[in-house]
């Protein structure tokens, strides 16, 4: 489980998350979104402990990321907005090299590893250098190495960006099955359909705070809309949602 309570977080004159408060639970996909520039990443960014927050809280499953960011990274996946591969290594170096950062013992790796590779139907790209690989292919090596450790907890920023049709129902179909495996599932996107189809929850942010909490059904009654971009833009374009 993930819970923020008033994360600030400034850049100078630009305060790029202002009090953001909002709990993931295991067991479902929770939903941040917002438009570019919404505070979504820097505040994925806080979670993650890739930046220190100016005020406020992060606790996975009841550990204080903030005072102790090395046990929180045990407990979480990151797929990050820039997928960063070694281009240089397989797709298979780039995942142990990771198991091998989080500590793993060594007899483990393999096993866990050909595990990924099957489920995320990888096997024909294993051994073949990351340089080169199609949007689709980065994603799922990135994926598996955000999975390697087994974590109970997994971020995605923007998991689907750039994604063909195929490759964005393999990663719908991914991240149910994750779901259906009681773990906590956070990800940020501004892509409706995506929301719509996955989430149990969603956090809607803008200009910094959190301005809805809801399922989708609870934000289209809350705003009376037929569709979840409707909802959004309600959200966001009035300050309807700012007491949420």
């Amino acid at each position: 489980m993930i819970e923020v309570k008033g994360l600030v977080k400034t850049f100078g004159a630009v305060q790029a998350v202002n009090g953001v408060t909002f709990s993931a639970a295991d067991g479902e996909i929770t939903g941040l979104l917002g438009p570019n520039g919404a505070g979504k990443t820097t505040t994925l960014r806080m979670l993650y402990t890739l930046m220190r927050p100016d005020a406020g809280s992060v606790h996975l499953d009841g550990i204080d990321a903030v005072a102790e960011p090395l046990a929180a990274r045990l407990r979480l996946g990151v797929l990050p907005d820039a997928r960063g591969l070694y281009k240089r290594l397989t797709a298979r170096e780039n995942i142990t090299y990771f198991a091998r950062l989080h500590g793993m013992a060594v007899e483990r790796q393999k096993p866990r590893i050909d595990a990924l590779l099957e489920v995320l139907g990888m096997r024909d790209i294993a051994d073949r250098r990351a340089e080169g690989f199609s949007q689709g292919q980065r994603v799922k090596v990135a994926l598996a190495r955000a999975l390697v450790h087994d974590p109970k907890n997994l971020i995605l920023d923007e998991p689907g960006n750039g994604l063909d049709v195929m490759a964005t129902r393999a990663l719908r179909d991914f991240l149910r099955v994750l779901r259906s495996e009681g773990r906590c599932v956070l990800f940020s996107s501004h892509i409706m359909q995506e929301v719509t189809a996955l989430c149990d929850r969603v956090v809607v942010i803008a200009q910094g705070r959190v301005v809805a909490i809801g399922t989708p059904q609870e934000l289209l009654e809350r705003t009376a809309s037929d569709t979840l971009e409707d909802a959004f833009v309600r959200l966001i374009g009035t300050d309807e949602g700012l007491s949420a």
